[in-house]
């Protein structure tokens, strides 16, 4: 199975590792599927803005919600996340693999990328997906214990994704 996630250590070190592993690929001429998450820090010291890339070119979508400076609960904005996810759906069939910057509450639940990330393993689609350890129970309860774990590393992400969207194309297609 073409099925791998990956953990960085420190908040927010995931994103940035997948982003990276995104542009490399697009740089090599290839289209990867997904989403990449920025995160901007806030002028009144709250929680980061989170928004998404959705791969390869855009849009850029603001997944994160203000709930005022006393607000303690999830941040995300499931309609904007849901977009972002039908924007995903849409683009499998001509892309060479699906990158998910993370395996979150909603996809834990049932929600999210969840679908789409089953669709993409289906599809023989490489898939890279970011998780936590909060997630990383109902991660293995959906992958089936079968996910490959990546090392935090662009280069080892990117070369893991690269043999496997290689190992899936025909000897006569040219990337």
């Amino acid at each position: 199975m073409q099925f791998g996630f990956t953990m960085a250590p420190g908040r927010g070190g995931t994103d940035l590792i997948l982003e990276q592993v995104a542009q490399r690929l697009i740089a090599a001429g290839l289209c990867p599927a997904g989403t990449a998450q920025i995160n901007t820090e806030r002028p009144d010291a709250g929680p980061c803005d989170m928004d998404v890339l959705v791969l390869p070119t855009g849009p850029r979508i603001c997944i994160s919600q203000s709930l005022g400076a006393g607000a303690r609960g999830c941040r995300l904005d499931p309609e904007a996340l849901e977009n972002a996810v039908s924007l995903v759906q849409a683009r499998l069939p001509q892309s060479d693999c699906l990158i998910v910057n993370k395996f979150g509450r909603h996809e834990a639940e049932g929600r999210g990328f969840r679908a789409v990330i089953g669709d993409a393993v289906a599809m023989g689609l490489p898939v890279m997906v970011g998780l936590n350890a909060l997630n990383a129970p109902a991660f293995d309860e959906f992958s089936g214990g079968l996910a490959a774990e990546v090392a935090p590393d662009v280069t080892a992400i990117s070369d893991w994704l690269l043999s496997n969207i290689a190992a899936r194309r025909p000897a006569n297609r040219v990337a």
